[in-house]
């Protein structure tokens, strides 16, 4: 009887050891993945509308941009600057911390380089005392927290490099977000804003804490949406699941 359980046991040590060995070589990929190619990251607000929706997931690039301290987690202080780093360009959508606030993520739209001269004009983004190409489409139509339909004016923004994308010009007249001051963009930082143009706390406003944005915050590039849902269907509301996704933005690219 003893020689029995002992062959029983013997049998099941090698199987648990297996299960351990592959559980720790998965969480070592899935670890090296987060940190050197792709990070996940949710969008919890509508400042970049309707390019990015809120229930959206989506992959950031980790490699774009090359890796600074805030690419790995916790932003541990183990050197400066960037490593195999690439510049990101105009029209870009990028995941970066936030200046004052390290440990929080923000994404928004590159919208000024190092050295170039940013400013709002009556709405219009100008750049290097260019205007931007503002061309306006259809109305983007969303639902308010009260059901009713919304319909906000929507504008195809194209930037000096060709690169275009769709605004959004809720409050024609927003204080503070249609005119602003002329920025001039110091080397190594970068100007981000927000496509829900009178919805977004940016580097248009001196208190929303994003400011110029150094290149070592910058996280990655925002590439692909692989999930959405329209948050109708709490997670354990299984049947209300079909319903609730966005199955259209699935695996959509992110311009």
């Amino acid at each position: 009887m003893d020689g029995e359980v002992e062959r029983r046991s013997s049998t099941r040590s090698p199987f648990v050891v297996e299960v351990l060995k592959t559980v720790f070589y998965a969480f070592l990929i899935a670890a090296f993945i987060r940190t050197f190619l792709f990070q996940p990251f949710n969008i919890p607000s509508g400042s970049m509308e309707n390019t990015l929706l809120v229930g959206d997931y989506l992959f950031v690039s980790k490699f774009a941009y090359g890796y600074s301290n805030h690419s790995l987690p916790w932003s541990p202080d183990l050197f400066k600057g960037r490593v195999w780093s690439a510049p990101p360009e105009r029209g870009d959508v990028v995941v970066f911390r936030l200046p004052v606030r390290p440990w929080e993520d923000y994404i928004k739209r590159v919208v000024g380089l190092p050295g170039d001269r940013v400013q709002m004009i009556d709405g219009v983004l100008h750049i290097n005392g260019e205007p931007c190409k503002m061309e306006r489409v259809e109305d983007y139509v969303a639902t308010d927290p009260y059901g009713s339909e919304v319909r906000i004016a929507r504008y195809r923004e194209t930037f000096p490099n060709g690169a275009s994308h769709y605004v959004l010009d809720s409050e024609p007249d927003a204080d503070g977000a249609d005119d602003t001051q002329e920025f001039v963009v110091p080397a190594g930082h970068y100007f981000m804003m927000g496509d829900n143009r009178d919805h977004s706390n940016d580097s248009r406003m001196a208190d929303s804490g994003v400011g110029f944005v150094p290149e070592e915050n910058l996280v990655g590039r925002a590439d692909i949406i692989f999930f959405s849902t329209d948050g109708s269907a709490q997670i354990w509301e299984i049947w209300k699941w079909p319903a609730a996704f966005r199955y259209g933005r699935f695996f959509h690219s992110i311009d």
